[in-house]
């Protein structure tokens, strides 16, 4: 028998690379997933997992290395969750990336057509706006920091190489605080103890919010941390979340203003867009400037169509496309990101933009039946893809372009492929819009095939 055993080292050459970055290794005829490890490479691996069609290992030793292999820039690294591509250079990155997407639309879609190179970023450091530190006590000390890979523990982080520098100043007076004052933190096993993460959201003009996200109560000697906060230059206000719920998530419903605004302004190019603890928006701005800037290429707008854009969340895309169109309309299943899309549609005097609650796929149905016929049809899903239904109204509604985003190139590829039969493949754009991660962005153009 050659089974593989927890524990075992294996010396394994790496074939290729899976879609959440491990290098995928072959031994005894059975898959291995290698943590750390670059297509092309030779390792020495510890087997941490066994499951009947597969194993999964972490690199110990690299005995022949790739030319795409540095030294992490981030001393947690290895231990971290938030980052699987570290230990890979930028260009090995993209070219990681952009085979990710068309190694999914040939496998999966069946699809085989020119990608375009991945658009990277100059600065592929200290990019995201948004940053949710858990809090815990790790030997015996009060620690924020981010999950190890699939586990909720956590890993103490002093700096991130992908967080705002700003943000991260600010995260690390709140930790200070509570320290300073004995303040509890909660633990997960026992569902005692006050905070429970420390949140940043920052603007690109350099504002930044933060939030004290408490089991319940209030937060004693905030005036303390107010008067420490007030002092960072851009600090712009402090709100308590309190979230009573055994969840993963990490927002509680209830907010409680205890300084300055309850929320901040950022731009998208020349678009403004309020932002709230709980709103979604890109988390990396750069990036989202040039994502949008293809979308808008692909809808090719004249200013007299009509634009669909489903899942539209918080209305981003679809203020970009109603600067350039007749009117669009905006369809979300959640009610408060089409009430924050309604307040940004004001904010930019933009008036030929309406936003409908509803499941896509439901709204979809009922314009068809009112004879509604959109010119282009843009979709952002998430990463689960769009609901068959969905696709089947597109189909009924015939539009003439279909904008297609995408966070996930699996559910892209199955999607595009039940597209194919009316409408062909123009364009595939990959965006990097998470650096130093194993996900990419895709905005992909199709035209209807007119028979």
């Amino acid at each position: 028998m050659n089974n593989i055993e927890v524990g075992q080292e294996l010396e394994l050459h790496i074939e290729k690379m899976a879609s959440k970055g491990q290098g995928i290794a072959r031994y005894n005829g059975k898959t291995v997933f290698v943590e750390k490890a670059i297509a092309g490479e030779t390792v020495q691996a510890r087997v941490t997992k066994v499951k009947k069609d597969y194993s999964v290992a972490l690199t110990v030793l690299v005995l022949e290395k790739s030319p795409h292999r540095i030294d992490p820039l981030c001393p947690v690294s290895e231990e971290c969750g938030g980052c699987q591509l570290q230990h890979m250079d930028y260009e090995g990155e993209l070219a990681f990336k952009k085979g990710e997407v068309k190694d999914a639309l040939r496998r999966l879609g069946h699809i085989d057509v020119e990608i375009n190179d991945v658009i990277g970023m100059d600065n592929p450091s200290y990019y995201r706006n948004k940053a949710e530190y858990p809090v815990a006590y790790v030997d015996g000390k009060t620690v924020m920091g981010l999950y190890k890979g699939r586990s909720h523990d956590v890993v103490p982080i002093d700096k991130c190489m992908i967080q705002n520098e700003k943000s991260q100043v600010v995260a690390q007076e709140i930790l200070g605080f509570i320290r300073d004052h004995g303040i509890s933190v909660y633990d997960e096993r026992t569902k005692r103890g006050f905070v429970r993460h420390i949140m940043t959201r920052c603007t690109r003009m350099g504002e930044v919010m933060a939030v004290v996200v408490a089991k319940e109560g209030s937060l004693p000697y905030k005036q303390d941390l107010i008067d420490k906060l007030k002092a960072i230059n851009g600090f712009a206000g402090l709100i308590l979340n309190i979230n009573p719920k055994e969840t993963n998530v990490v927002l509680g419903d209830k907010n409680i203003l205890l300084y300055g605004e309850d929320r901040i302004v950022d731009k998208i190019g020349d678009l403004e867009f309020y932002i709230s603890p709980a709103s979604f928006f890109q988390v990396n701005p750069v990036q989202t400037e040039i994502l949008y800037s293809k979308v808008l290429k692909f809808a090719a707008l004249q200013g007299n169509e009509l634009v669909i854009d489903a899942y539209c969340g918080v209305g981003t895309i679809s203020l970009f496309l109603a600067q350039r169109t007749y009117h669009v309309i905006g369809v979300e299943a959640a009610g408060k990101a089409v009430r924050d899309a309604k307040e940004n549609a004001r904010l930019n005097n933009i008036s030929n933009a309406d936003f409908i609650v509803g499941r896509s796929e439901n709204v979809m149905e009922k314009l068809i039946k009112q004879d509604i016929k959109p010119d282009v049809i843009v979709v952002d899903p998430p990463r689960k893809g769009c609901d068959a239904a969905v696709l089947k109204s597109m189909g009924k509604m015939s539009p003439k372009r279909i904008v297609y985003v995408s966070c996930n190139p699996s559910t892209l590829a199955r999607d595009l492929k039940q597209l194919s039969n009316m409408y062909s493949i123009k364009e595939v754009q990959p965006v990097d819009m998470f650096p130093r991660t194993a996900h990419v962005e895709t905005v992909v153009l199709m035209s209807r095939v007119d028979k």
